[in-house]
């Protein structure tokens, strides 16, 4: 058994060139926390020693079937203890996971195995037999369901900047970039989240994203490294997850904005949840109205309202003690990181001067799998790094444009690539998007452009309704609160609005249906 080099030592993690395969995670929980609930699953309850002797076997599996060090594995299975054990497996074999959403379709897998050079795929009966038709890709398929018997297995020797996962998200070009994360990315950013939310073995953290999606696996990065419990549900039904939640005295509640408005237009989520002590956002902006219900609706439970993105993972978050006072900051850095904000010079922007998020630190990505071009342009040398210094360090350029006040809180303004341009302003979709919101008309807004020969582009406002809403009292609102060039040249009425695989609101989908 290694020892643990490194500490979470008030709220800064310390150390982290020395920390070990990921996989130790739940290799030393399970050590210590045998028979502590891992994961609960509707009915179904498996402990950490099951799920370490699970992914044990997997990684024998693996070996056995010809994995060699760095070999890429796909896992295609239903979130929970087997999609766990088999992240973990893949691991403690020495190879390089390839989670792959388990709602993607046979054309979308395929691409995402040929592209990072899978050879083996682990994945489930029932998943495989939903899709239209057979994958193509020449990999292994593994069975997970054959998969069963428990094995000592001992972790494959590997350090911080060893690859250890490539998480697949969308691209500007239409397929899917893999983001490529260390073994030392996996632990600084479960011990970054771990410290500032206070995660301990008493926790119950919800698990209602996929584990293709950063924020979904860092769910379970924080119960296997901190041996708390990851309580699952797969039910979209907002009824259906807070019943879960209440039955379960789920501590910890992590979700998207689309799923926190759901959950907000159901009356049983209000005051229903007495265990609760802690909700955190990311994957977008809530509306300042959207927080307030928040606060409102469960006010015995603390508010992180953080920023991500996953070529580094988390690079802020607001103290809950901030939230009333600043709901529409995304906080300050992360415990180990830098955030700078920076004009197109490299210069450091003054307070209130809106530049790019530049984000340096542990959590920080590889680049991008097989591209090297995109790599060299989102993954760049530190500008701040001291004259004669040698050029070792990556910083990412965000692409998001934000702004710091004097007290040193940040705020986001919008993408530096999806600025819209409206009769000669500069306009951010997010500001347009929560300015709709607050007219109290709609329940989802997500905000989308098109040509116009006029205006240079018109904005389009997708909206759904909320209960007693109107679309005569929306465009109201917009020509009497909004100066001419943020107001939408058209306002769509949707039932419902298109997601991604990991659960957040889909643009694109939008502006593509509104060309055709």
């Amino acid at each position: 058994m290694f020892e643990l080099q490194s500490r979470v030592i008030s709220g800064v993690t310390a150390n982290l060139a020395n920390v070990p395969n990921a996989a130790w995670m739940l290799w030393r929980t399970a050590d210590g926390d045998a028979d502590r609930a891992a994961i609960v699953d509707r009915d179904q309850l498996s402990t950490f020693t099951q799920v370490r002797g699970c992914a044990a076997a997997i990684a024998r599996a693996l070996i056995e079937n010809g994995l060699s060090w760095g070999d890429r594995v796909g896992i295609l299975a239903e979130r929970g203890a087997d999609a766990a054990a088999a992240f973990f497996g893949v691991l403690a074999a020495g190879g390089v996971a390839v989670n792959v959403n388990e709602t993607l379709r046979t054309l979308q897998i395929d691409y995402i195995l040929r592209h990072s050079g899978a050879t083996q795929l682990l994945a489930s009966g029932s998943v495989l037999a939903r899709l239209p038709r057979p994958l193509e890709s020449p990999v292994r398929v593994i069975p997970l369901e054959e998969v069963r018997a428990v094995a000592e297995w001992e972790p494959a020797p590997r350090i911080s900047q060893d690859v250890a996962h490539i998480i697949y998200t969308s691209g500007s070009t239409g397929q899917p970039k893999g983001v490529t994360i260390s073994h030392g990315n996996l632990w600084a950013g479960m011990w970054s989240v771990a410290s500032y939310l206070r995660i301990s073995p008493g926790d119950r953290i919800a698990s209602l994203l996929p584990f293709s999606f950063d924020y979904g696996l860092n769910q379970l990065l924080l119960a296997a490294g901190c041996g708390a419990t990851l309580v699952l549900e797969r039910s979209p039904l907002p009824q259906q997850i807070v019943a879960t939640l209440a039955a379960e005295s789920v501590t910890v509640l992590p979700c998207v904005p689309p799923l926190w408005l759901q959950l907000l237009a159901t009356e049983v989520f209000r005051n229903s949840l007495p265990a609760l002590r802690a909700m955190t956002n990311t994957g977008g902006r809530l509306p300042r109205q959207a927080v307030e219900a928040l606060r409102a609706a469960q006010p015995h439970a603390e508010l992180f309202l953080m920023y991500g993105l996953t070529e580094a993972f988390r690079s802020t978050y607001l103290p809950p003690a901030e939230v009333d006072r600043r709901p529409d900051s995304i906080g300050r850095a992360i415990p180990g990181a830098e955030i700078m904000v920076l004009r197109d010079d490299g210069t450091e922007c003054a307070p209130d001067e809106i530049g790019e998020l530049v984000h340096r630190g542990p959590t920080v990505g590889l680049g991008y799998w097989n591209d090297p071009e995109t790599t060299a342009r989102v993954y760049r040398s530190n500008p701040r790094r001291p004259s004669g210094a040698p050029d070792t360090e990556r910083v990412v350029f965000s692409g998001d444009l934000v702004r710091r006040d004097a007290e040193g809180f940040l705020y986001h303004v919008g993408r530096r690539d999806k600025m819209i341009k409206s009769l000669g302003f500069r306009v951010s979709p997010d500001e347009v998007a929560s300015t709709i919101f607050a007219s109290g008309q709609v329940a989802e807004v997500v905000v989308t452009s098109e040509a116009d020969d006029a205006r240079g582009e018109r904005i389009v406002a997708h909206v759904v309704l909320a209960a007693g809403g109107t679309l005569d009292r929306l465009k109201v609102f917009c020509g009497t609160e909004m100066p001419r060039y943020m107001q939408p040249g058209r306002i769509e009425v949707h039932e419902a609005l298109p997601r991604t695989s990991s659960g957040k609101h889909d643009p694109k989908t939008l502006a593509a249906a509104g060309q055709r």
